[in-house]
């Protein structure tokens, strides 16, 4: 299928002049100089007080003075045990929150010991097959002290019920647990590709978990509507901000068709944002996003509770512009793009370990990414106002700008598409998504955006650090406790949860009951998705680019 270049699929200009302004990175132009004149008009409206709606300068009356953001570092690697030794070191380092990667096999909902998962177990996060597994990943640490962030998609129902059952033999009531499932299946189909199931049993999978966590789980953040892989992928930054938000109404419309109360599950969804190089665009992304929500949620929606207007996010610093010529040089790069989450009022923050461009981080830069936190917290002043930058006049007309071509972008989705789901399976997001890649590069190429060692001030030196490595001994020790698992356990139990799970999902009930139960029956990651493919099918990527 051709793509056609419009200023909905590629989001950026065509090359520009010589003598034109310079863009940002996502085409936005760039005017010499801004002043109350040229900036256009700042509505009042738009830049109210910080906690008052639209929320453009900030959810909270106070914002950082009263409490910074969250710290998270992204932690998981080899064995539930390891993974366990390395949230503890966190914490004990001062880490606020835990942030949990899990290994390829365990994101495409497979078991340690499945042929596909040779090679891949523990290499990419932690692998987690079984109950037992989670188990011994929260192992001393109370569920009720810590908030916890869980990054997985496709089997989420399946990592959440884990987590339920580790609370429930901790004894810790349900609405006490705090954290994240992220849980955003949608920009997997847009971009990350880690699906399973068909778009619409997926999204049905995403609204069992809000669903069951309104009930049962006050505290507990359903989705982390997640802009920051599609930005990855190569969109820009007014791509990231209008198909996020997209996906979010898809949710909301979604539950809405379930019965839910607007006002009963809006407060728990919340949003992860992608802070690249373009340090004002990204402030300005975030300002508009909130802004952004929060009318959507109350005019289009009917949401009357000022928490179901607010956009909570989280942000990590841009992974894909990590280089790894002069590594050195990504700690500068993740320290100004937490500098542009926290001045956008982010409410938690990963920033991103020099290494991880060559593997999983080790304990020494892992440390250096999060004492730049602390620094950005505690030494810089920058906590000590609310939206400094607020009232600026590029700010405010980089805010006006990104909104409106955001806003444009969601209008085309709705009228050209009639919403997000037959927009996904049209194959309209991946396709746009690839031609703004390739339209950065293209740029790169000729030297328009420029990356500091790579292709501007580059040096023929080979520039070694110190990498985590996963070694051979951890595949065969998970594969062997997870064969040990599975001829411990009582197979009745196991087979009869397994034959209810099915039941449930064929007759379209909320599966997470089911979930939870064939969880203490021991029943595994990689069986559970078995079981639901054979109702809900397997999903083959859609239409060719």
């Amino acid at each position: 299928m051709s793509v056609i270049a419009t200023p909905f699929s590629a989001g950026r200009s065509a090359p520009r002049a010589a003598d034109a302004d310079p863009t940002t990175m996502s085409g936005i132009p760039i005017a010499r100089l801004y002043t109350p004149e040229t900036s256009g008009p700042v509505k009042a409206e738009d830049v109210y007080d910080p906690g008052v709606f639209p929320y453009t300068r900030g959810i909270h009356r106070t914002m950082y003075r009263d409490r910074v953001w969250t710290m998270r570092q992204f932690a998981g690697f080899g064995t539930a045990r390891q993974t366990n030794e390395r949230f503890k070191y966190l914490l004990e380092h001062g880490q606020t929150g835990l942030s949990t990667a899990f290994d390829l096999p365990t994101l495409m909902g497979r078991d340690s010991d499945d042929p596909l998962a040779i090679g891949e177990v523990g290499k990419c996060g932690v692998a987690i097959s079984a109950l037992d597994d989670m188990l011994l990943l929260f192992d001393g640490i109370n569920l009720a002290d810590v908030s916890t962030s869980m990054t997985i998609n496709a089997p989420a129902a399946i990592l959440l019920a884990f987590y339920v059952c580790v609370a429930q033999h901790q004894g810790v009531p349900l609405d006490r647990l705090r954290g994240t499932l992220q849980n955003d299946i949608l920009k997997e189909f847009h971009a990350q590709n880690e699906f399973v199931f068909p778009p619409g049993p997926s999204v049905k999978l995403v609204i069992d978990t809000i669903e069951y966590c309104t009930k049962h789980m006050s505290q507990w953040n359903t989705v982390s509507i997640s802009g920051y892989h599609i930005r990855e992928a190569g969109a820009t930054a007014q791509q990231e901000l209008a198909f996020t938000i997209a996906d979010g109404m898809c949710y909301v419309e979604e539950s809405l068709k379930r019965g839910l109360d607007v006002d009963a599950f809006a407060p728990r969804l919340s949003y992860f944002w992608d802070v690249h190089n373009e340090f004002f665009e990204e402030i300005a992304k975030l300002r508009a996003a909130r802004r952004m929500w929060a009318r959507i949620m109350r005019d289009r929606y009917g949401a009357k509770q000022d928490r179901s207007w607010w956009m909570r996010c989280h942000c990590q610093t841009a992974g894909v512009s990590l280089t790894e010529q002069q590594p050195m040089n990504n700690v500068v790069r993740v320290a100004y793009q937490a500098l542009a989450a926290v001045l956008g009022g982010t409410q938690s923050l990963h920033t991103n370990s020099m290494d991880e461009t060559l593997a999983l981080p080790t304990e020494q830069a892992v440390k250096v990414a999060l004492r730049t936190q602390q620094i950005l917290a505690d030494e810089t002043g920058v906590t000590r106002t609310v939206d400094p930058l607020g009232g600026s006049y590029f700010i405010e007309s980089l805010t006006n700008d990104i909104e409106k071509r955001g806003l444009e972008i969601i209008d085309h989705i709705y009228k050209n598409y009639g919403g997000v789901l037959p927009a996904t399976e049209a194959g309209y997001f991946r396709r746009s998504i690839a031609d703004s890649s390739h339209v950065y590069g293209q740029e790169f190429d000729r030297g328009e955006r420029v990356m500091i060692g790579v292709n501007k001030h580059a040096d023929d030196e080979t520039h070694e650090i110190p990498i985590l490595r996963i070694e051979e001994w951890v595949e065969r020790e998970q594969v062997a406790r997870l064969r040990d698992l599975k001829k411990r356990r009582d197979k009745t139990r196991h087979s009869q949860a397994l034959k209810q799970l099915r039941q449930i999902a064929m007759e379209g009930e909320n599966v997470m009951p089911a979930l939870v139960d064939a969880a203490e029956a021991r029943a595994t990651v990689g069986e559970m998705m078995e079981t639901l493919k054979g109702v809900y099918g397997q999903y083959d990527g859609g239409p060719e680019l």
